[in-house]
């Protein structure tokens, strides 16, 4: 007779199913455009490394800095460094959101010390941890999210515009096209760099990732020229393919003051 596994002193076990960890596919794009120099900067922090994403994180940021202004490249590109070089000694114990809030500080600090609130730069910096985004961003820099089809604006614009607009609904109004045409719409109402910086929008929690979920980070030279429903229809195919159908799209428009452009493309996925 043939015993069990536990008689012969065997115990039966199941071993639990291993749990799938959303992975991430990156690509980015940048130009010129018509100005004279390129005034954006942008990172990818712990993009290729699979193990220094599921332990630190990994990090993607576009900065615009303030063309008109005094240096807006030396504003963004220290913008960028900081929030790299405040990344790498974040405690992942802690919550996220909080500390990229203190590093989006940190950086403008800096960067007023240097320019005296005269120029700065825009900021939206993603932070995808345990399959999470935390996000900050100040100015007109755009993120969005790609689910399901929808494409979606996940971060608030700190220009007259939306001034106005929020304004509007107080009063009562909810007309979405006010201050559209205002002069000064514009016109930005909080930067990274100036004296009393008081707005820096973020979630209070983080959002889950679902897989196929596809982030852009780009500044206004792409979000501020191309409509939502173009950039949903660039966003096919492999991430090196939708920065090289955004920046042809943008190219095609011939704007006569085309700004710097920039994007950053994080797919996420199985």
């Amino acid at each position: 007779m043939t015993k069990n596994r536990e008689e012969n002193g065997v115990r039966g076990s199941r071993k639990s199913p291993v749990r799938r960890m959303l992975s991430y596919q990156v690509a980015n794009m940048q130009g010129i455009g018509m100005r004279e120099r390129q005034e954006d900067a942008f990172a990818f922090v712990n993009a290729i490394d699979v193990t220094e994403i599921r332990t630190k994180g990994l990090l993607a940021m576009v900065a615009d800095g303030m063309g008109g202004m005094q240096d807006g490249k030396a504003a963004s590109e220290k913008v960028s460094a900081i929030i790299r070089k405040d990344f790498e000694l974040y405690d992942r114990e802690r919550d996220m959101t909080s500390q990229l809030l203190d590093s989006v500080y940190h950086a403008g600090n800096e960067v007023y010390q240097i320019i005296h609130g005269d120029g700065g730069s825009t900021i939206v910096a993603c932070v995808f941890f345990q399959e999470q985004l935390h996000f900050c961003s100040v100015g007109d820099s755009f993120l969005f999210l790609y689910r399901d089809g929808v494409l979606l604006r996940v971060n608030h614009e700190h220009n007259r515009q939306s001034d106005f607009y929020l304004d509007a609904i107080r009063e009562g109004s909810m007309d979405p096209t006010t201050g559209r045409t205002h002069p000064e719409k514009d016109a930005l109402t909080q930067f990274v760099g100036m004296d009393g910086l008081e707005e820096i929008d973020c979630f209070q929690k983080p959002l889950r990732l679902k897989n196929n979920d596809i982030f852009l980070l780009c500044s206004d030279g792409v979000g501020g020229v191309l409509t939502d429903e173009e950039i949903a229809g660039c966003l096919q195919g492999s991430p090196a393919k939708m920065c090289a159908d955004l920046e042809e799209l943008v190219i095609s428009k011939k704007r006569p003051h085309q700004d710097n452009y920039t994007a950053l493309i994080i797919r996420c996925g199985y």
